[in-house]
């Protein structure tokens, strides 16, 4: 009888077998990494060196603060120059875009925000406060935010937003550790948050562009000590 040979799966293939035979369907959000190395047996350097490749594959995306998350292969074929040009963009220059675009987006919503608009703005206001782990938090601020290009009532603004927040995830922000299960109630966001909403319903172009600059400035500060 010829000699068996056991087979070992280098660790992009293992990863790939973890997520298929895992059940891990498309938009499916992963384990965490500490749980991903339990099971698959690598470090925790190789693992990221195996998510990386499947990133690079659109396989999977990544988000600071959510996780990590099977590729929605529905919406691939419309994505991939946004996902080509996150990759290419560190997330400095990412958070540059941002600060270039989304005041202006502020402030167009303070001229043109619906009744309708501003009800939605508040109410993912109000489901961030009460939200009871930063998953859900960084989900209603998403909510937020795109209620705000909403509110501009500019279809190419809207558009322009879509775009942005897609090249937004496919972008390697890296892990950030939280502290907490949830933001705190002194999170530096909710006063921001507030400020931005505030100056919309206020109906003052030039208060809800500062105010949203200055939301965007503080969050690059936390993230890289620099604005």
């Amino acid at each position: 009888m010829p000699e068996q040979k056991s087979i070992t799966l280098d660790p992009v293939a293992r990863l790939r077998s973890f997520i298929s035979d895992g059940g891990y369907g498309q938009g499916v959000k992963l384990p965490p990494e500490r749980d991903l190395t339990n099971e698959l047996g690598m470090s925790r350097a190789t693992l990221r060196k195996a998510l990386d490749a499947l990133e690079r594959d659109g396989l999977i995306w990544r988000h600071v603060g959510k996780g990590t998350f099977v590729a929605d292969g529905s919406q691939q074929d419309g994505t991939d120059a946004s996902v080509q040009l996150g990759r290419q963009l560190t997330p400095f220059r990412m958070m540059r875009a941002r600060l270039a675009i989304e005041p202006a987006i502020a402030r167009e919503a303070a001229i043109n925000a619906s009744g309708d608009a501003l009800l939605r703005m508040q109410q993912a206001l109000d489901r961030s406060r009460a939200a009871s782990t930063w998953e859900t938090y960084e989900a209603e601020d998403d909510l937020f935010h795109r209620a705000i290009a909403e509110g501009s009532d500019n279809l190419l603004l809207l558009a322009l937003f879509d775009q942005l927040n897609e090249v937004r995830r496919a972008v390697a922000w890296g892990n950030v550790e939280r502290q907490t299960v949830r933001p705190s109630q002194g999170h530096p966001s909710f006063a921001q948050h507030d400020a931005i909403a505030a100056s919309i319903a206020a109906r003052d172009p030039h208060r809800a562009y500062e105010a949203m600059r200055t939301h965007l400035q503080s969050v690059s500060a936390r993230l890289f000590g620099e604005v």
